[in-house]
């Protein structure tokens, strides 16, 4: 008797568990199989917000078919505690894998309204945008520079609690000019006692919440250059005339002043690396231009023969060298290629008249790229 009830109840086990697994696998194939959006939707995650009270939102925007399937496949991913709050777009047919990984991602907003308060070289710019969730691209709604006269219809987006902002820095920007420009992001609050070091603040783009401090959202930036330039620093190439990471900063600012074409820094930097390794002075612009303003705003025009002659610490026409401090905030593309050059001969370089340079080896050849410069700004000032 005792036999059978074993071999009954052992029996009754097997089901148990067979129908056990085939409820996980069910369930498994429910979290990573394609979800019923018919269209992409903008969801938003509050603030505080839990896994738990998401995946309800989720059922009831017709993104899962079941929040507990939802919940349960976060918990078993070990993922349910990194819920990130902001508006993040959900294409069609995503899985409820796929979604979790949107939300848990990084947590910066992919839709909705955004105002981006973009510091540039010459101006700062407000940009309000919207992202279409059918096409995943941003219109532009809003345009203004936030001197001037600020439009009726920027207040009611400012003041929905729905808008999300974010200060870009563009590459090039002096760090006076970071600090005079954020003066007007009526977002922010509070004062900045101290500019912060020339070249420590990194160009991105930084997700912000109304009212957070100015100097906290500037110990960012600077937080975030002394992450870029320790690793750029640690990939250095060997041999480089560099002793230092600050050196490498300034390197850097000098080729970020001196091209706007991504593809021509590495080439850059080896001219300038190339002059180091052989006691030449850089001879660059830019410094001079620095030694006048002290980034304080652009110089507005040409320089003068007495300016290049002028002693200034970063003149480099004059000093010998890099100058002491970096002469504006690199970003990290201009940083990467300080420390690591291209392998060239190259000693000159003069724009090429397509707003990319020309290079050189001897002084010769360098002189004949100078005087084919000048004939083209010749024609165009006769234009």
């Amino acid at each position: 008797m005792w036999r059978a009830v074993a071999s009954t109840a052992l029996t009754v086990l097997v089901v148990v568990l067979f129908c056990i697994a085939g409820v996980v696998l069910w369930g498994k194939r429910q979290y990573n199989g394609p979800g019923p959006l018919e269209a992409p939707i903008c969801l938003k995650v509050e603030r505080g917000a839990s896994m738990n009270r998401l995946s309800r939102q989720l059922e009831a925007q017709g993104a899962v078919r079941s929040a507990h399937i939802y919940r349960l496949g976060t918990e078993y991913a070990g993922i349910s505690a990194r819920l990130k709050a902001g508006s993040f777009l959900v294409p069609a047919g995503a899985s409820m894998a796929e979604i979790a990984e949107i939300v848990t991602r990084d947590g910066r907003s992919t839709c909705g309204t955004e105002v981006n308060f973009r510091i540039g070289v010459l101006n700062a710019e407000v940009q309000v945008r919207e992202i279409d969730p059918a096409t995943g691209q941003y219109r532009e709604v809003i345009a203004f520079d936030p001197s001037g006269e600020v439009p009726g219809a920027y207040e009611d987006i400012a003041a929905s609690p729905d808008t999300r902002f974010r200060v870009t820095l563009a590459e090039g920007v002096t760090s006076w000019q970071v600090v005079e420009e954020l003066k007007a992001a009526a977002f922010l609050e509070g004062e900045v006692e101290q500019v912060p070091d020339e070249g420590g603040l990194a160009p991105d783009s930084y997700e912000v919440r109304p009212g957070v401090g100015r100097a906290a959202l500037l110990d960012e930036m600077q937080a975030r250059q002394v992450t870029v330039l320790e690793k750029a620093w640690a990939a250095r190439a060997e041999g480089l005339p560099l002793k230092t990471p600050e050196e490498a900063l300034v390197l850097a600012s000098i080729i970020e002043k001196e091209t706007g074409i991504p593809e021509e820094r590495r080439r850059v930097a080896s001219v300038f690396v190339n002059r180091l390794r052989q006691g030449m002075r850089l001879q660059t612009d830019p410094t001079v231009i620095y030694g006048i303003t002290k980034g304080q705003g652009a110089l507005g025009r040409g320089l003068r023969q007495s300016e290049l002659r002028r002693a200034t610490p970063w003149n480099t026409y004059v000093i010998e060298g890099l100058p002491p401090t970096p002469i504006a905030n690199p970003g990290g593309a201009s940083v990467a290629a300080a420390l690591n050059p291209e392998d060239t001969d190259f000693l000159f370089f003069v724009a090429d008249g397509t707003g990319g340079h020309v290079f050189a080896k001897t002084l010769d050849e360098h002189n004949a790229n100078v005087r084919r410069w000048r004939q083209i700004e010749a024609d165009r000032n006769a234009n």
